[in-house]
C-alpha cells in the first residue's frame, strides 16, 4: 500500500490495534491510549462489564456469565463490532462528543504488510464505526521503523524486527518502501505456550495464564555476570498438579525455560535469511554496517538479541520504547514530523 504523507497530516487520530495491546495517539497531543485488547462480556445481558487492563485481569478468573474476549487475533480484526464497543469505551465520552463537533475527523490505522483485503476492511470498518469519516491505512512495518528513528526515506538499507504478541514481522526498507518482508506466526503468545508446555511436559505443572511474563522477568534476570555463571539458577513456581488438580509448588531449572523460550524463536532466524536472499547485494553491504533494530511488545523477550545478533552476526540494537514504536511512528507522520525524499524526474 502506498502511504500519502499529505493524506496522513490530515488525519487527527491514529490507532495500532495490536492482538495484545491497543493504542490511540492524537495530533498535537501524544499518546491517549494504552490497554490491553481485551473486554469482559456478560453472556446474559451482551454488556460489557470492562474492558483494558480491570478485563485483562480477569482472563481465567471469570464465572460461567462472564466472558473475556479478545476482538483482534494475529494483528487482524476478527469482531468488528466487539473492537467498535471496546474502542468507545477506551477512548472516552469527551473524545466522542468532539468528534462529533468535527464531523470530517480522519484516522489513520497500522495493518500488517501482507494484511488481505478483508483484514483491511475490517481495520476500516472499526475506525468509521466510532465515528471516522475517512481512515488511511499504514504498513505497520513503516510505521514501527519511522518510530525507531530509523532513517526510511533515505536510499539506504535499514532492516526491522517487528515481534508482537501473535506474529513477527522482518523487513528491509530503503526510499520510504519495503524491499522484502516476511511474517512468522511466532510472538510473545508463542513462546508463553511454550513455557506452559514445558513445565506441564517436565514438572506435570499448569502454570497459571497470569504467572507467565513474571517468569520472563525471572529468567532475564538471571543472565548473570561477567563470569558468566546464572545469577539465579532456579526458581518456585505455584500452578496446578496436572493428575490431582491440587496447588503445588515446584522448583524449576531457569536454565530449562530459556531454552524452552529459545526454540519457537528460532523460526524469526528463518525469517531473516528469507528476507536477505530477497534483497539486492548493496542493501545487504549496508546492513552488515547499520544491522538490524528490533521493535515491537516481545522484543524484550530473555535471550532474543543475544540469539539473533549471534546467528546473523549483524549488530542489533532494540528500540528506546519497542513497544510503542510503531503508534509513535503514526503520530510523527501525523504531526508533520516526517519529510518525504523529493524524487523529481529529471527533464532532458
Amino acid at each position: 500500500m502506498t502511504i500519502s504523507l499529505e493524506a496522513l497530516r490530515r488525519c487527527s487520530i491514529a490507532v495500532d490495534l495490536g492482538a495484545a495491546r491497543t493504542r490511540v495517539y492524537l495530533r498535537r497531543t501524544g499518546l491517549i491510549v494504552d490497554e490491553p485488547t481485551v473486554a469482559a462480556v456478560n453472556t446474559h445481558t451482551g454488556g460489557l462489564i470492562a474492558v483494558g487492563t480491570l478485563a485483562q485481569r480477569m482472563t481465567g478468573r471469570t464465572p460461567a456469565h462472564i466472558r473475556v474476549v479478545r476482538p483482534v487475533s494475529n494483528g487482524t480484526v476478527v469482531d468488528i463490532e466487539m473492537a467498535q464497543r471496546m474502542l468507545r469505551l477506551l477512548l472516552g465520552n469527551k473524545l466522542r462528543r468532539a468528534w462529533r463537533r468535527r464531523p470530517l475527523v480522519s484516522a489513520a490505522v497500522c495493518v500488517q504488510h501482507d494484511a488481505d483485503p478483508l483484514a483491511q476492511r475490517a481495520a476500516v470498518e472499526t475506525l468509521t464505526g466510532i465515528g471516522a469519516k475517512r481512515v488511511e491505512l499504514v504498513d505497520a512495518l513503516i510505521a514501527a521503523a519511522v518510530g525507531c528513528g530509523l532513517p526510511v526515506e533515505r536510499p539506504e538499507a535499514t532492516m526491522i524486527v517487528v515481534c508482537g504478541a501473535a506474529t513477527t514481522q522482518v523487513a528491509v526498507l530503503s526510499l520510504g518502501s519495503i524491499v522484502a518482508a516476511e511474517r512468522v506466526p511466532v510472538g510473545g503468545e508463542t513462546v508463553d505456550h511454550a513455557v506452559v508446555q514445558h513445565l506441564r511436559n517436565e514438572h506435570a505443572l499448569m502454570l497459571p495464564s497470569q504467572a507467565v511474563r513474571p517468569l520472563h522477568l525471572i529468567v532475564k534476570d538471571s543472565a548473570g555476570g561477567a563470569d558468566g555463571v546464572p545469577a539465579v539458577q532456579s526458581t518456585e513456581v505455584h500452578g496446578r498438579d496436572v493428575a490431582t488438580g491440587l496447588a503445588r509448588t515446584v522448583r524449576i531449572d531457569v536454565e530449562g525455560v530459556r531454552a524452552a523460550i529459545r526454540t519457537p524463536l528460532t523460526g524469526v532466524l528463518d525469517a531473516i535469511g528469507s528476507v536477505l536472499r530477497r534483497c539486492p547485494p548493496d542493501l545487504v553491504a549496508d546492513l552488515a554496517d547499520r544491522g538490524i533494530m528490533l521493535a515491537g511488545g516481545s522484543a524484550v523477550l530473555p535471550g532474543f538479541d543475544t540469539m539473533l545478533r549471534e546467528a546473523t552476526g549483524m549488530p542489533l540494537n532494540i528500540a528506546d520504547h519497542p513497544d510503542v514504536c510503531a503508534v509513535e511512528g503514526l503520530g510523527a507522520m501525523l504531526d508533520g514530523k516526517v519529510q518525504p525524499l523529493l524524487l523529481d524526474a529529471m527533464v532532458s
